[in-house]
Order: C-alpha cells, then sequence, then structure tokens
C-alpha cells in the first residue's frame, strides 16, 4: 500500500466512523431479529419450506425498497426518508410478537426489507463516495466488517431471553431506533454527483459477467444461510445457546478473513481471487454438509471456515465490478447489481428450504456448495474468455486509480430514472 493511499484510507475512516458505528448497532438488531424469527418460526410449528418463504420476503422487500426508496427521497429528501423508514422498521418488529400468523409474518418482512433497503443504501452512498480504485477493497471491507461485527454480536443476544417471548423483540426495537442517532447526524453532508450514462442490466452483464454471476450467488447463499441456517443447526440437534454459536462463528469466520481478502483484490487480480475463494468456500460447505451427528465442536469450526471464505465475496464482487466501468457507468451499474443480488437473495432461502424439504435436512450445506461450485466455473470459464480477448486486442482500458464513485442512493435511483426514460 503506497503513502498516498494509506492517507486516502485514513481520510475516508475518520469521516465514517460515526457512520460506521451507527450502522453496527443497526446490524446488531438486524442480526438478532432474523435469527429470532427463523428460531420463533419453528417453536410455532411452521413448515420448512413455510419459513423459508417468509424469510424470502424479507428480500423480496429489500429489493423493490432498492428500487422505490430513491424515487421518494428526491420528493421529501434523504434525512426525512431514513428516519421514518427506521421508525417504520422498529415498529415492524414489535407487530411481529403480537400477532403469530403467517401472512401477517410475509407482510412484516416485506415492510422490515424495504426500510433497510433505505437504511443500508446511505451507509453505502458515504462510503462509495469516499473510495477509489486503490482503496476500494479495504474501504468495503471495513464496512463489511463492521456489518458483521454487529451480525454477530446479535446471534449470541439470542441466549438474553426466551425467543418465545416477547423482551428480544422489544429489544431489535430498542437497538434500531438508537442506532439512528449517529446515522442521521454523520449522513447530513451533501454529495455530488458526475452526470450519469444509461447501462442497461443486460450490458452489465456483458461487461462483467463474472462480478454479475457473484453478487446472484451471494445473494442466495448468504440470505439462504441467516434465514434458513437456524432451522438447520436446531433440526441436527443443536440447543438454543449452540445455534447462537453456530451462526455466530460463522460471522467471526467472516470477520477474520474480510479484510485480508479485501487486500489481497486490491493488489492481486481481483478475477483470480474471486475463483480462488469461491472454490474454497464450495470445498468448505462440503466439509460442513459431512459433519453433523459426529461433533459440535468439529461443526462449528467448519461453520465458521464457511462464512469466512463465502461472505466477504460481496464486496470483492462490488470491487471487481466498478474496475471495469467508467465513473458515468457505476450510477446505473449499482442499481442493477443491487437487483441482481436481490433476485439472489429472495430465491435463496425459498429453494433452499424447499430443498430441505423434500429431500432432507441435510442437504442444506450442499445445496450452498453447487451455488458457489457454479460461481467458480464461470469464473474459470470467464478467465479463460478474457485471456484469449486480451491476446486478440491491441489495447485494453485500464481503469483510473483516483475517480469519483457514486454514491448507492443516487445509483439506484438512476438506474431507476433511465429504466423508466427507455419506456417514455
Amino acid at each position: 500500500m503506497t503513502r498516498h493511499t494509506t492517507k486516502g484510507f485514513r481520510s475516508a475512516l475518520i469521516s465514517s466512523w460515526a457512520l460506521l458505528f451507527g450502522f453496527g448497532i443497526l446490524m446488531i438488531g438486524d442480526g438478532l431479529q432474523g435469527t429470532l424469527l427463523a428460531v420463533r418460526a419453528d417453536l410455532e410449528g411452521f413448515s420448512t419450506t413455510t419459513t423459508g418463504i417468509i424469510m424470502s420476503s424479507f428480500y423480496l422487500g429489500f429489493l423493490f425498497g432498492s428500487i422505490l426508496t430513491p424515487r421518494i427521497v428526491v420528493s421529501v429528501g434523504h434525512i426525512r426518508v431514513f428516519a421514518a423508514l427506521a421508525a417504520l422498521a422498529s415498529a415492524a418488529i414489535l407487530v411481529h410478537a403480537l400477532f403469530i400468523s403467517t401472512e401477517i409474518w410475509i407482510g412484516l418482512r416485506l415492510i422490515s426489507g424495504f426500510c433497510l433497503a433505505g437504511l443500508y443504501v446511505v451507509a453505502e452512498s458515504w462510503l462509495n463516495d469516499k473510495a477509489t480504485n486503490e482503496t476500494r477493497g479495504q474501504i468495503l471491507s471495513l464496512y463489511m466488517i463492521v456489518t458483521y461485527i454487529g451480525v454477530a454480536i446479535g446471534q449470541l443476544l439470542l441466549n438474553y431471553a426466551d425467543p418465545s417471548g416477547f423482551p428480544l423483540f422489544i429489544l431489535i426495537s430498542i437497538l434500531i431506533s438508537i442506532a439512528v442517532i449517529p446515522l442521521l447526524l454523520s449522513a447530513s453532508a451533501t454529495i455530488s454527483f458526475e452526470e450519469s450514462s444509461n447501462l442497461g442490466l443486460v450490458e452489465l452483464i456483458k461487461i462483467s459477467p463474472v462480478g454479475s454471476a457473484g453478487m446472484f450467488v451471494i445473494g442466495f447463499v448468504s440470505a439462504a444461510f441467516f434465514s434458513v441456517g437456524p432451522i438447520y443447526a436446531k433440526r441436527v440437534g443443536l440447543d438454543l445457546e449452540n445455534v447462537s454459536y453456530f451462526m455466530a462463528i460463522s460471522v467471526l469466520g467472516t470477520i477474520l478473513l474480510q479484510w485480508p481478502v479485501g487486500y489481497v483484490s486490491d493488489h492481486f487480480d481481483r478475477r483470480r481471487v474471486i475463483v480462488v475463494i469461491t472454490f474454497l468456500a464450495a470445498c468448505s460447505a462440503v466439509i460442513c454438509a459431512l459433519i453433523p451427528g459426529t461433533s459440535t465442536t468439529s461443526l462449528l469450526i467448519s461453520v465458521g471456515v464457511f462464512g469466512g471464505l463465502s461472505l466477504p465475496l460481496y464486496s470483492l464482487c462490488v470491487a471487481y465490478t466498478n474496475d471495469r466501468l467508467d465513473p458515468s457507468e457505476m450510477v446505473a451499474a449499482s442499481g442493477s447489481l443491487v437487483l441482481i443480488s436481490g433476485i439472489g437473495a429472495v430465491l435463496g432461502p425459498f429453494l433452499v428450504s424447499a430443498i430441505m424439504a423434500g429431500f432432507g435436512i441435510l442437504y442444506f450445506f450442499p445445496t450452498l456448495a453447487v451455488a458457489f461450485g457454479f460461481m467458480t466455473v464461470i469464473a474459470l470459464i470467464r478467465r479463460k474468455a478474457r485471456k484469449t480477448a486480451v491476446k486478440s486486442s491491441s489495447s485494453t482500458m485500464i481503469p483510473s486509480a483516483y475517480h469519483y464513485t457514486s454514491t448507492a442512493v443516487e445509483n439506484t435511483q438512476q438506474y431507476v430514472k433511465d429504466e423508466y426514460d427507455e419506456y417514455d
């Protein structure tokens, strides 16, 4: 890392620490919420498939939120929309405990997902505005580390009270309410934007098929793991305490490996790093599938390795895709990436739970292994195709080391505007 890069990273960190702190608190509540609802659904007698549908509705709401929230922001402003979504998310979790109903829970998860989409884009907009090609991997890695530290703490809070009671729902509401204070204070600065060009979903996939496929796979796997994982852990014989450890240690593995993966990806070919990481993630999923019933300790260690290898792929794929775009294209591209990841997240819990219901609970990790295997094959094929293209081309586009990076709120907003303009 050069001295200039170190200074740039330090500057971005200083200006964003309050937002990262508040976002970490928000993730504690979000992490506890997902696991609590999965466990509570199982305690209430919901089937695996029904629980999968309930949990998938969160990501469907997230997908809608990522598209519609920026349109609302244009009318009333970022801060007001952010505060309103936080208040709604805080209230929605409390209603879960009042009404134990499949239909109501699906609706509430849709609302929660919609709200969390708005909260996410504010945090990501701030960080993306500070990033360059030389620091993007590290900035996004730090963001993901803070995210997963919060999620890990949230898993452990499952032991604070009986999941069949009301206190945990109240705790989540309190955490979401407190988290918005530093976020609102730190997200007040105005951010300027360059004029963006129209970049459609199909065109983005052509430009970066590896990054696009990676966003779909990591959306699929992470949503399935955090939604259905607690049910899997409970069904293979883990008690409530070990279920929380099962989920938390996967996040701990991510925390330990997120920064090294980001650092390596900033200094080596990102596509090669993607190939290696996805292959190892698939192997770790296979190992996890072979352990249940033998040793709880071995299962927890294996899950920690799986989490450490799989979840950092999000920031890796985002950085890889942006490296191949002009600054004017990043606005529309970010909206497309949100959609791709969201589609994977919607399908993940539903398909994995359906497979578990049809073939058995032990098909949880093999299904995730297949997803990563699919990603590895695509990355290898594209790496070979890229080499062939480079040999036949006299020049290649070299991304600027220091260029403007668009924010997530405006990225999605511009993407939606461009898509609507096409039909006007």
